[in-house]
C-alpha cells in the first residue's frame, strides 16, 4: 500500500500525472484542484489511494488516485464509501467542488449543490448526505493552500480537454468556456475556467 509518492514531473494533464521516483513513472488520476496546485511544481508529493479494478470477481489492474493533500484523498475515501459513487464519480466531484466545500455541501444537507455535479442524481446526493453526514461529524476538511494559477499558453484548450475527459459534449463544453471567458478576453486560470464551466453545463 502506498501513502505517498515523491519525485519528479514527468508529465501532467488535467486528469492525469506521472511522476517518476527512482527510474520508476507512477501514473495517477488527479482531479483538476490537484492538477492546478502541482503543475507550477517540478517535485511534488502527491497522496495515493490504491485501488483494483475488477473483472469478474478478479482483480485485474492497479489502479492509483494522487491528491496534493491529504484532507483531498480523505474526502475521496469517505466519497468512495458511498453506495452508487465509483472512483471516477470520487474524482469528479472532487474536480467540481473542494474537499472543504463538498464537506460543508454535505454537512448542510445541500442536495441541491451535491445534483449539479454530473453522475450524480438525486438519490445519491440524499445517500451522500445521510452516510457522510456523522462520519464527517462536523469536522471542517482543510482543502489546503490557495491554488496557484499556472502559466499555461491556452488554458481554453486545456479546460476543454479536461471537460471532455470527465464525459461533456465537446461542443457544449467549448460553447460553457468561450461564454465563461468572453470569448477569450477574460483571461482565467484554467481552474477557474472548468469550475466555472461545470456552474452551466
Amino acid at each position: 500500500m502506498y501513502d505517498f509518492i515523491e519525485g519528479n514531473i514527468e508529465k501532467i494533464s488535467p486528469t492525469h500525472v506521472v511522476i517518476e521516483n527512482n527510474g520508476l513513472g507512477y501514473l495517477l488520476a488527479i482531479s483538476i484542484f490537484t492538477y492546478e496546485k502541482i503543475k507550477p511544481q517540478k517535485q511534488v508529493r502527491v497522496f495515493v489511494e490504491q485501488t483494483f479494478k475488477v473483472e469478474n470477481q478478479s482483480p485485474v489492474a492497479i489502479l492509483l488516485y494522487g491528491f496534493s493533500d491529504p484532507a483531498e484523498r480523505e474526502m475521496f475515501r469517505l466519497l468512495t464509501s458511498v453506495s452508487g459513487v465509483g472512483n471516477n464519480t470520487g474524482i469528479l466531484m472532487l474536480s467540481s467542488l473542494d474537499a472543504e466545500a463538498l464537506s460543508s455541501a454535505i454537512l448542510n444537507g445541500n442536495v441541491g449543490l451535491l445534483k449539479s455535479i454530473k453522475g450524480i442524481g438525486e438519490k445519491t446526493a440524499h445517500r451522500i448526505v445521510l452516510e457522510l453526514r456523522d462520519k464527517i461529524g462536523g469536522k471542517k476538511l482543510k482543502a489546503g493552500a490557495t491554488l496557484m494559477a499556472p502559466g499555461v499558453s491556452d488554458p481554453i484548450n486545456e479546460a476543454l480537454t479536461a471537460l471532455t475527459v470527465l464525459g461533456y459534449n465537446k461542443a457544449a463544453a467549448e460553447k460553457a468556456l468561450l461564454k465563461i471567458s468572453d470569448n477569450g478576453k477574460t483571461a482565467l486560470s484554467v481552474e477557474e475556467l472548468i469550475r466555472n464551466s461545470l456552474k452551466i453545463l
